[in-house]
């Protein structure tokens, strides 16, 4: 037989685009359209509804960027549409809107919510989702008000220009969208269902070897489909055609089909190309869309994570939360991921990391009474090792991503499997085989997922992700379509709605042993969001620490003096800061009018924990008297330093600096335990441990170098950092002074359009060489590296992880050893051999490379830890990082593990001064091993009064220890991270005595 299929793909594509699709609505009739512009942002319905509306015509510009205009449509549709008040059979009308849709994806311009006259919001409009019924009454009257979002298209074709348009001072005021139409039509549901048929089989005829018999049998199907189907009368001959599909469509998937569990999914970012604000509205038009799908589809089933966009549809749209609610008692509108939001897990704190469980879980039990079982993250840049114990001590069970697939170089060897973390906790997690938390439930889609499903033999089953995302918009009914015609198709994996249980559920019964992962899911992609948006990394990493002291003293006074608790400020800042950690705003990939909110909301986060740090400490303190006045210094971290205890305040003399002395070799700071050369260009060429006569500095080699890459990334600019960076760098080695400045060295240094000034000091006693840089940068495209050339042999660096540490290669041995070129790391890195190790401890930086290269005198190789300090990339704002900040970085000499989990807190946690009629605060709880750090000191979440403790393992290893409470207790428990009972505890006198496993987290209760 001739082969035809060729011509035959080319008669059926050509059919569907200029006979079926135009023939979905019989008809269509104009309705009249007045529009109103809200003069700034977005205001409340009863707002928009008072508005002066103007006459507007289909063809007119609307919408100035990130400007709302409010439509009000109203008409008649036809009266012989209906046959006794209702559609004619097999017919539906609804109002069509294009608001002036462009070529780029759903979510990322121009949208719409359809509201009725008495103010509920009915559905979203978007491009590919733009046909309300709702808006149409039972006799076809038309009278609703339609808000209108001109949000400009950032860049959704991903050129990665820069663009003016992501700051609402530049984006200009001239409109950005042309009205094209707003009209009532008559749609026609079989003629529907036809295109759904043939787009499914065609679909599925391209997935298909061009030898399979069955894609002959499809394409025989669809011609002769084609010829009877009458192409002047489709509506008339629609039934005929999907009757010649039938029994291709019903012939059954194999016995050994994949299964793929399709779960309604809209990934929300909570804040990227767009603001948080527009999020908000975002949310509500997706979830206005899923509740009207779930009234016309009785099997389709829709997840949404992050409490926090839940938490705005309850505060700004009340009526369309109820529904929700519902719909969530129904077991169909599914809330999931547990956390408060989506949030990057590399750069929070280990706190702060709980918290967005804490958070989460706990907005989801009050107000629908369920406690989440997984942790739904498809979109986060890499995913700490610390996470599987995190997620377990909040109670869940299940961990899904999709990112890894992003990987540039290495493809992950499952996509079910078991997650180890640095504890050892194992968590049940899958990648999704398909590639994609935003599937339209194409055949291409499906047959990739099938194929590239990597435990075949051991698992037949995943989940399948679908609905618009990114900017929202979530499932369509073609997507339903597609899968009621793939629930069992030949040729075809088997797609079954489903819930995210239901698929880990049976994922874990059909394979419970699954292969085993240790430590982090590296994502091999993104490494700049280590270090874009520094101000907004400076935010978050300070607030973390206002938020420990200002819980940590709020809990020692309520214990001590009484004083009110501030529960329900504390929840509130708590809110802002995880919100904030969401994984396109602190890994520094948003708009330019994101940071500006962000570094504002900082701000104030700062000034509100400091008054309550202040309020607490004055209680403390206790009322002064003439004679009586004592100065205290206070001290937040876990460790005691300088006479001052942990978790306490001392009368104590503040810490001395050594001063400079010049010598032949350059300016020499010498504590007795350390000794440090600055030499004439201002760069530290020895640093030795005098107790070993270890110096750090390799031979001939420098110290605390500034380094100037170009940083022109592939693609991603805000996102990537590229190993091709390195092959461009410029030593910055100029000075324009050198000069002592009482107890410190103070270097200046110009370059580019940027200066920076460094300043150099050793404490009495210390071993950690204390730099400071008051950086004004104002470069474009560049990267400014801080390099510690270490006088080490070691194959491996340990960088600070969430309650813990994490050990990664520093060699290039394998694929998988190089494409880690730049990591990221909480408050410290080291490098070391055994007896002698030197750590690098920092204030706000996150990025890292660590790197090994010969020793130039002696043989052996040499570590070179460098800090990624700050980068200026142009897209999504080409304003990035530009201004002055000031940064801390801590070289530790000679330091073992322990001493470089003292630095990290001792840096982040600077100590402070209160003034009263105390001679001492005394620590709220003690720990007797110095390896066991207390991270929290809180208030219980139920108000009950009762304090909570959270500790961890540090250092690595196991450990006997005892925890006193230094107050009266009751009693005690441990806990899961929502504070409920896991585990009985006793107090032995009066302590409580505990055996940790490596970096376990405990969480202790103690009833007062």
């Amino acid at each position: 037989m001739h082969d035809r299929s060729t011509l035959a793909l080319l008669r059926i594509d050509r059919f569907v685009r200029e006979r079926l699709a135009p023939a979905i609505h019989r008809a269509s009739h104009p309705v009249s359209v007045t529009a109103w512009d809200a003069p700034g942002e977005p205001v409340p319905f009863d707002e928009a509804r008072a508005g002066a509306y103007r006459p507007i015509e289909v063809g007119q510009p609307w919408g100035r960027p990130w400007g709302t205009t409010w439509f009000r449509v109203t008409g008649d549709a036809p009266a012989d549409w209906f046959d006794d008040g209702r559609p004619i059979p097999g017919t539906r009308a609804e109002l069509v809107v294009d608001l002036g849709f462009t070529s780029g994806q759903a979510g990322f311009q121009c949208e719409a919510m359809v509201w009725s006259l008495d103010g509920r919001p009915l559905r979203g409009i978007a491009p590919f989702n733009n046909a309300v019924t709702e808006a149409v009454s039972p006799g076809g009257a038309i009278d609703v008000f339609v808000e209108g979002a001109s949000n400009p298209d950032v860049g959704s074709i991903f050129t990665f220009a820069p663009t003016p348009v992501g700051d609402r001072a530049t984006a200009g005021e001239d409109p950005v969208y042309v009205l094209r139409t707003v009209d009532v039509r008559l749609r026609d549901l079989e003629v529907t269902a036809l295109l759904a048929d043939t787009s499914a089989l065609r679909g599925l005829a391209a997935q298909l070897d061009a030898t399979s018999p069955r894609r002959a049998d499809i394409l025989l199907a669809l011609e002769r489909m084609i010829d009877v189907v009458d192409p002047h009368d489709v509506a008339s001959t629609a039934a005929a055609g999907r009757a010649v599909l039938a029994p291709v469509l019903a012939a059954p998937a194999s016995a050994s089909a994949h299964t793929l569990h399709a779960v309604g999914h809209a990934h929300i970012d909570s804040a990227w190309l767009w603001p948080v604000r527009e999020t908000v509205r975002k949310v509500a038009r997706t979830f206005s869309n899923v509740l009207s799908l779930m009234d016309e589809d009785p099997d389709f089933v829709f997840a949404a994570s992050s409490a926090q966009q839940y938490a705005w549809v309850k505060k700004y749209y009340p009526d369309l939360f109820e529904r929700i609610r519902a719909r969530v008692a129904e077991g169909r509108f599914v809330p999931v991921g547990s956390m408060w939001v989506e949030s990057d897990t590399n750069l929070p704190g280990a706190e702060a990391l709980a918290r967005q469980f804490i958070a989460g879980k706990g907005f989801f039990r009050r107000e629908f009474g369920i406690d989440t079982p997984e942790v739904w993250l498809p979109d986060s840049f890499g995913y700490s090792g610390a996470l599987p114990q995190i997620a377990k001590a909040a109670g869940a069970r299940w961990f899904l991503t999709q990112k890894t697939s992003w990987n540039e170089t290495n493809r992950m060897p499952h996509h079910t499997f078991r997650w180890e973390g640095i504890d050892g906790t194992r968590l049940f997690t899958h990648f999704p085989p398909v590639d994609s938390y935003n599937s339209v439930v194409s055949a291409a889609e499906l047959a990739h997922a099938e194929r590239n499903y990597a435990d075949k033999g051991r698992g037949t089953v995943s989940l399948l992700p679908y609905g618009f995302g990114d900017g929202g918009g979530g499932p369509t009914r073609e997507m339903t379509a597609a899968i009621a015609r793939t629930t069992s198709l030949e040729g075809s994996p088997r797609v079954v709605h489903s819930t995210p249980r239901r698929f880990f559920e049976t994922a874990e019964a059909e394979y419970p042993e699954p292969e085993v992962w240790v430590g982090e899911l590296y994502l091999e992609f993104h490494r700049g969001t280590y270090t874009s948006q520094l101000a907004t990394k400076q935010g978050n990493r300070r607030s973390e620490h206002l938020l420990r002291e200002a819980e940590l003293w709020a809990t020692t006074a309520a214990v001590r003096t009484g004083a009110p608790y501030p529960a329900e400020r504390l929840a509130r800042v708590w809110e802002t800061v995880l919100l904030q950690q969401f994984h396109d705003i602190l890994p520094g990939s948003s708009i330019a009018w994101v940071y500006q909110d962000a570094e504002r909301n900082y701000a104030a986060v700062a000034r509100e924990l400091e008054e309550i740090i202040g309020d607490a400490l004055t209680a403390l303190a206790g009322a002064t008297a003439p004679g009586e006045t004592h100065e205290l210094r206070v001290n937040a971290a876990p460790h005691a330093r300088g006479g001052v205890p942990a978790l306490g305040a001392a009368l104590a003399a503040p810490a001395s600096r050594v001063r400079p002395e010049r010598s032949p070799e350059g300016w020499v700071l010498d504590n007795g335990v350390v000794r440090v050369v600055v030499d004439d260009r201002g760069l530290i060429v020895s640093a030795v441990d005098l107790a070993s006569g270890r110096d750090s500095v390799p031979p001939g080699a420098a110290s605390a170098l500034l380094q100037l890459h170009r940083d022109t990334p592939t693609q991603w600019d805000a996102w990537d950092v590229d190993v091709h960076y390195r092959n461009t760098v410029t030593d910055l080695t100029d000075l324009d002074g050198l000069e002592v400045d009482g107890d410190e060295i103070v270097v200046t240094r110009s370059f580019g359009s940027s200066r920076v000034v460094e300043r150099i000091g050793l404490d009495a006693g210390s071993r950690t060489v204390s730099l400071g840089f008051e950086l004004d940068w104002h470069e474009s495209q560049k990267l400014l590296k801080l390099a510690f050339p270490v006088d080490v042999h070691t194959d491996s660096a340990t960088s600070e992880v969430q309650f813990g540490h994490i050990e990664r290669k520093t060699h290039t041995n394998t694929s998988w050893d190089s494409a880690r070129f730049e990591t990221v790391a909480q408050r410290w890195v080291r490098v070391g051999e055994p007896g002698f190790g030197v750590a690098v401890a920092n204030d706000s930086t996150y990025g890292h490379d660590i790197t090994r290269a010969e020793r130039s005198a002696g043989g052996g190789t040499i570590s070179i830890v460098r800090l990624s300090l700050i980068r200026s990339a142009l897209f999504p704002d080409p304003t990035q990082d530009q201004g002055a900040y000031a940064l801390r970085v801590g070289l530790v000499v000679g330091a073992d593990v322990e001493d470089a989990v003292v630095e990290g807190y001792r840096l982040n946690l600077p100590e402070r001064l209160v003034t009263g009629s105390a001679t001492e605060i005394e620590p709220i709880v003690a720990v007797e091993d110095p390896g066991v750090v207390v991270e929290a000191v809180k208030l219980a979440e139920d108000g009950s009064g009762d304090v909570v403790v959270r500790l961890y393992e540090a250092l690595g290893r196991r450990v006997d220890t005892v925890v006193r409470p230094g107050f009266d207790a009751l009693a005690v428990v441990q806990t899961d991270l929502l504070e409920r009972e896991v585990a009985a505890s006793a107090l032995v006198d009066d302590a409580v005595p505990l055996s940790l496993r490596p970096f376990e987290i405990v969480t202790l209760r103690f009833a007062r």
